[in-house]
């Protein structure tokens, strides 16, 4: 099995946590034997988000998935954005806030579970007034968790072990557009959502009337 950044991989990935006996858990209780807590950052694209959404309720996932009212990359109050957050609850996914420090921008649009975006040391573990800290004990702890940063896997890609049952839990974070644009890189990830970007901003800007010709 070849550990790709890519669609396929992350079905395996998938199917390696159901060999390997685990349940899909959500952050509204504390993790137990044989959780597999699904949790997606999206740093970048809605787009992608909803791929990974899509493939999971396909293989019977549930995730949930970190979206930022804060970011310079989509606009939750759009109506790109709003459908967006319908369509993750209508998959059966769950949707916490992916906070900028200090903001906590919690609403009715979130379940009451924060990670932080890029968090420093000394607030990211830090319990939370109201709302699950996803990187607070007992949620996390560095063996029960496994994190694909910057196409990155720092404890190498988990398939086998939760294939094998190792984890007693595990809290797997992932960032969908790592997963659905191609790349072997960082870089070259970056630069195929960037292209398929640009199409989706050639759609707005007809969308609002500009003319291109």
């Amino acid at each position: 099995m070849k550990c790709g950044f890519d669609l396929d991989h992350y079905r395996e990935l998938l199917a390696a946590a159901k060999t390997g006996g685990y349940r899909f858990a959500l952050f509204d209780r504390e993790p137990a034997a044989g959780d597999l807590l699904l949790r997606h950052d999206v740093d970048l694209s809605l787009d992608a988000a909803l791929t990974l959404a899509g493939l999971e309720a396909e293989a019977g996932a549930t995730a949930t998935y970190f979206l930022m009212t804060r970011s310079v990359f989509y606009n939750l109050a759009s109506p790109e954005g709003e459908r967006a957050l319908a369509r993750l609850r209508e998959l059966g996914h769950r949707v916490g806030l992916h906070a900028v420090h200090p903001q906590l921008d919690l609403d009715e649009r979130f379940d009451p579970v924060v990670a932080w975006h890029n968090p420093d040391p000394e607030f990211m573990r830090e319990p939370l007034d109201g709302a699950v800290n996803a990187m607070q004990a007992p949620y996390f702890d560095p063996d029960h968790y496994r994190s694909d940063s910057n196409q990155h896997w720092r404890s190498g890609c988990p398939h086998e072990e939760l294939a094998a049952g190792r984890f007693e839990w595990l809290q797997l974070l992932t960032h969908p557009e790592i997963w659905a644009y191609p790349g072997a890189t960082m870089r070259e990830t970056m630069l195929a959502m960037l292209d398929a970007e640009r199409e989706r901003d050639l759609a707005r800007l007809a969308e609002d009337r500009i003319d291109l010709t």
